[in-house]
């Protein structure tokens, strides 16, 4: 059995770029939180997303064990569009209503889903049989449990906090168990 532990960043301080957003204050605290939840579970390896917030979310679990964080640039967030979305909400519901379709400038679910199911399986290969934290984002996190199983879509997305952690086994490609290891203090 592999383990990865998907840990969606904490919270984050809101700019426009999207590789350096940092997390906030909040943020900061929640690692704390994540940290610890993690220092019993045995792990082997941190990698992350490139982006700063995903990265700042496990550096404490990495720094713990001695490690850097391996960072994959194929599990960033999902681009969604070019510019700003002016409604999220409705933006997000229509690309989950058809895969297939893409905002200017932003992946489909379907090329999303894609690009990280290849990230995550180069992992089940590459870290066979260990425990492995994965630094991720909401989106692109739910985008490849849902490659396994449909139950994690839209509506699973909308109830992701910020932290989050979820436990998922494998053997081999096949998803066996997913849990969610992190209760929100909100």
């Amino acid at each position: 059995m592999t383990t990865i532990y998907f840990v969606r960043h904490a919270h984050s301080t809101y700019t426009p770029d999207e590789f350096a957003r940092p997390l906030s204050e909040r943020g900061m605290r929640d690692v704390a939180e994540i940290t610890n939840l993690l220092i019993d579970e045995g792990i082997d390896i941190v990698t992350s997303s490139p982006y700063k917030r995903a990265v700042q979310t496990v550096q404490g679990i990495a720094d713990y064990l001695g490690q850097d964080v391996v960072v994959m640039d194929d599990l960033r967030e999902r681009t969604l569009t070019s510019e700003p979305a002016k409604d999220f909400t409705s933006a997000m519901e229509t690309v989950w209503k058809n895969p297939a379709f893409a905002w200017e400038g932003g992946e489909s679910n379907v090329q999303a889903q894609s690009r990280g199911i290849e990230a995550l399986q180069s992992l089940l290969r590459t870290y066979e049989g260990k425990k492995v934290v994965l630094g991720t984002h909401g989106n692109i996190m739910v985008l490849m449990l849902n490659y396994f199983d449909a139950r994690y879509g839209y509506d699973f997305w909308k109830k992701l906090d910020m932290p989050d952690l979820y436990k998922a086994t494998f053997e081999n490609n096949t998803l066996m168990s997913v849990d969610k290891l992190y209760k929100s203090q909100d």
